[in-house]
């Protein structure tokens, strides 16, 4: 904070608390709480102060640092974390060009700021296809992932299919002294147009309707398909090579076997799900998942994008 008021031209010191700095400049005056107590926020909020300089007094500004999302001030200027983040940089870009930084200390602005970025976040209200299938959330909208793809063009909402699979295993063998266990529980997803796999969560999947614009595309593999690799894998990454030392008089040999789980032994239940991606087309083809906001690489050429 001290960093940001002095890139902007402020003399800053440290004040008590349970305030934390002062900055002074050309007749203005800044009284910085930094602070994630709402208790003592509503206080520094409601609170006025003044200072006298010369036998005249300024009344002094307020500006509040807090990475608690729930507090709200009426009469402070207030930073979360990405005015902050915003202001740092942009101070040490004024000191690397000799500028002053400008700061805008209106009350209430910041506020007004995160509510608007906050619903151009959020997804617009669409009108429901009447169509409902399983499916992770629409998070981003489609300017934010316009902006997110770097590109001006049309943006289209598409639901890519995944087998979300959960396997178990059990079972052993035994060689010689040796026991090897195959117990294995977990969650693997396959892309059902071109394979790729993705660590997915799938109790954030809900079966609900999808906007009316939007394209849901055709899985090109086939259920069975995406669960029989899931247990060639699977058998892959349990297969253990077990080496025993034998001793015979004065001859020293190695004996190897390969140890497998039995098929029978594994479980999978496997179900269909879609993951939706904003794909922009302008002077390329840009795609952003609408559900983590993750800018993806290219786009295949039949427009399936790789995780």
């Amino acid at each position: 904070m001290r960093l940001i008021l002095e890139a902007a031209k402020f003399e800053v010191e440290e004040v008590d608390e349970p305030l934390d700095l002062s900055a002074v400049r050309d007749g203005e005056c800044v009284l910085v709480l930094c602070s994630n107590d709402a208790e003592l926020v509503g206080q520094f909020d409601k609170t006025n102060y003044s200072l006298m300089v010369d036998d005249h007094e300024m009344t002094c500004k307020k500006l509040l640092f807090t990475l608690e999302k729930d507090i709200t001030t009426e009469n402070c200027t207030q930073w979360g974390v990405g005015e902050f983040v915003q202001y740092a940089g942009e101070a040490v870009l004024a000191d690397i060009v000799e500028q002053e930084l400008k700061l805008d200390l209106t009350p209430g602005k910041a506020k007004a700021k995160k509510a608007a970025a906050a619903a151009e976040e959020a997804p617009a209200e669409d009108e429901h296809s009447g169509i409902s299938i399983l499916h992770f959330p629409v998070k981003l909208s489609e300017q934010a992932a316009i902006r997110t793809a770097g590109i001006q063009g049309a943006a289209k909402l598409r639901f890519m299919p995944y087998y979300l699979i959960h396997y178990t295993s059990s079972g052993e063998q035994v060689y010689k002294d040796r026991r090897i266990p195959f117990d294995a529980d977990g969650w693997g997803a396959i892309n059902a147009i071109n394979g790729i796999k993705l660590d997915l969560d799938g109790t954030k999947v809900e079966d609900s309707e999808i906007p009316a614009n939007a394209e849901v595309s055709d899985a090109h593999i086939t259920k069975e398909e995406a669960s029989e690799r899931m247990v060639t894998e699977l058998i892959e990454r349990l297969t253990q090579k077990v080496r025993i030392k034998q001793e015979k008089g004065d001859a020293i040999f190695y004996e190897e076997k390969t140890l497998k789980p039995d098929r029978k032994n594994i479980t999978i239940d496997t179900k269909q799900v879609y993951i939706p991606v904003w794909q922009i087309r302008g002077k390329k083809i840009v795609e952003v998942n609408a559900f983590t906001g993750e800018l993806l690489s290219e786009p295949m050429d039949e427009g399936v994008e790789v995780f």
